[in-house]
């Protein structure tokens, strides 16, 4: 039997941390054919989304799938996205959150899964992986 990522359980923790305290938790997605996000928000293959209770409708993070109703310039979109894609989910307001290792085609999380820690945690440190917006202070889990 193998191991169960524990992605899906942090995500589902920050989002509850920032409830508790109230700060908006935002999700950093690397965005691929199984996204369904609106494409006019994608800058660089990714998306960040305001995935608080005020912002969403429908919230659902279960342990393969996000998936919510939301707003975009006044108009209600479906938002769909593999939990391979999740780049980190953080804090917008103290920047407090995880990354994650993606693999460039999230549909196949081999090269994710298979990246030595060692190499993912230069990268995310030397901020190689980081997108414009994104917090530097994340911890990188695998």
């Amino acid at each position: 039997m193998s191991e169960q990522s524990a992605k899906p359980y942090l995500v589902r923790a920050i989002c509850e941390w920032c409830a508790d305290n109230g700060l908006t938790p935002y999700l950093a997605v690397r965005v691929n054919r199984e996204t369904k996000v609106p494409a006019a928000y994608v800058k660089n293959g990714e998306i960040v989304l305001n995935v608080s209770a005020s912002a969403t409708r429908r919230l659902t993070i279960d342990n393969d799938w996000i998936q919510f109703t939301a707003r975009f310039n006044g108009v209600s979109q479906e938002v769909s996205v593999p939990m391979s894609a999740v780049a980190g989910i953080f804090a917008k307001e103290t920047g407090y959150g995880f990354a994650f290792n993606v693999a460039q085609d999230p549909a196949s999380s081999l090269a994710a899964a298979t990246a030595p820690a060692d190499e993912a945690r230069g990268r995310a440190e030397s901020g190689a992986d980081k997108p414009r917006g994104r917090p530097t202070h994340l911890q990188v889990v695998k």
